[in-house]
């Protein structure tokens, strides 16, 4: 029997095996970003796979996203390797750069669905020596959710368009007994929002200058920075909002606590759910003073360990999973935009729900999108650990903004330009 492995999240394979022959092949496959709700899907997904190539299994491994960083570097560094893994776009250099991961262009050839892929996927899964390390399954766009109840009971009849109008428009709603403006997001993850804001009133997209050197201890990204910490200090968001991660500011929009969330069409997921729809809407995220807004663009996709001993069935699963139906399928499940050309055309998304997506899509050059140096092989440590604990220390007022962006700058300058030395043409 061959040991197939693939870490694919949640506990998945018992279930799906109980009362069969032993498998002639196991894939061992890790889900990172997990939820209940994603991971049923997943199974379902996993075992129509099963069905249609009998003899192979696979065995889903679910870390929580809260500390799945940490558990599966400790995995990887005990040599406990799966065959797929769930790979965010920031831990990609990490992976990728020391030859961990399988080149996927040579299966990609061979790939009818390579048809339809969307040019962003083949880009952002090759960022890393120029090697199609990852295949992404879609997109995370960052967007403005507002609560039209209480925006109306502030009396404000609209989103806010502008960065100013933001912090004015949570001061008013944060007027409203036991009410709050703003679910920051101030735990895992918190970097994508701030550095957003940080960018927006910077007037400048992105995280480097040309040579180099760190954008994020700019007068304008400090600036932003401390825009956030007045919102926290001045009570227009939840005191323990500090240690917010998504479910959180999630639960706190679509409970009605507060009233304004910076999302991705994940959350648009629970929030339907929850709330009817006339109650809340979608808006593009505001610009700053130079009418210019900087929407962050994330990415999460599908990765084969360069070890695996089943790469013929890993990849056949892989395909499975990311051919045009079962992305499609997927990415109204989990909340991403789909990566294949012509699956925004689908009735699901064509509705006023994803409109402040598709706005910033389609808005020209007021939107300019910001995707994170994924090239950066420490990139992942400073996303899930330095970044939060700084922003965490501004916000509370134990380190000024100016000091804690200096020490980020540090930290990006040295990696971006070592990454510059050592990849000069």
């Amino acid at each position: 029997m061959k040991k197939y492995k693939v870490l694919f999240a949640t506990a998945l394979g018992l279930a799906l095996t109980a009362g069969s022959a032993l498998a002639d092949s196991t894939i061992k496959m890790v889900e990172v970003i997990t939820s209940p709700p994603r991971t049923e899907f997943l199974k379902k997904q996993i075992a129509e796979f099963e069905t249609a190539n009998p003899g192979v299994k696979v065995e889903l491994v679910s870390l929580p996203w809260g500390q799945a960083f940490e558990k599966f570097l400790t995995m990887v560094q005990a040599g406990d390797t799966p065959d797929i893994v769930e790979m965010p776009e920031r831990w990609l250099a990490l992976y990728g750069a020391n030859g961990q991961l399988e080149d996927l262009g040579p299966y990609m050839a061979k790939w009818k669905d390579a048809a339809t892929l969307g040019e962003r996927a083949k880009e952002f899964g090759s960022v890393v020596g120029g090697k199609q390390y990852t295949i992404p399954y879609g997109y995370y766009l960052k967007a403005m959710f507002w609560n039209k109840k209480l925006f109306k009971e502030a009396g404000i009849d609209h989103a806010p368009a502008t960065l100013d109008e933001f912090v004015e428009s949570a001061k008013k709603i944060s007027a409203i007994p036991g009410k709050y403006g703003y679910c920051l997001r101030g735990g895992p993850g918190a970097i994508f929002g701030m550095n957003m804001f940080m960018n927006i009133a910077n007037g400048k997209g992105g995280y480097f200058n040309a040579d180099g050197t760190a954008t994020i201890n700019e007068p304008g990204s400090v600036k932003g920075l401390e825009t956030l910490a007045e919102i926290y200090k001045n009570g227009y968001a939840p005191k323990d909002s500090v240690g917010w991660g998504f479910n959180e500011t999630v639960t706190g929009f679509y409970s009605g606590t507060c009233a304004m969330l910076d999302q991705d069409p994940d959350a648009l997921i629970g929030i339907a759910e929850k709330m009817k729809a006339e109650d809340f809407a979608v808006a593009p995220v505001p610009a700053g003073p130079n009418g210019k807004s900087y929407p962050t663009l994330g990415y999460s996709g599908w990765s084969m360990f360069a070890n695996s001993d089943v790469k013929d069935d890993s990849w056949k699963l892989m395909e499975t999973l990311l051919s045009p139906q079962g992305n499609l399928e997927w990415a109204k499940m989990v909340g991403v935009l789909p990566i294949h050309n012509g699956s925004d055309q689908d009735a699901y998304f064509k509705t006023e729900q994803f409109k402040g997506w598709f706005d910033e899509l389609n808005g020209g050059d007021k939107y300019e999108f910001v995707t994170p140096p994924t090239h950066l092989e420490n990139l992942g440590n400073f996303v899930d650990q330095i970044a939060i604990k700084g922003f965490q220390e501004v916000l509370l007022g134990k380190r000024p903004a100016k000091e804690v962006a200096d020490e980020w700058a540090a930290y990006l300058t040295k990696e971006q330009q070592d990454w510059m030395a050592k990849n000069k043409k």
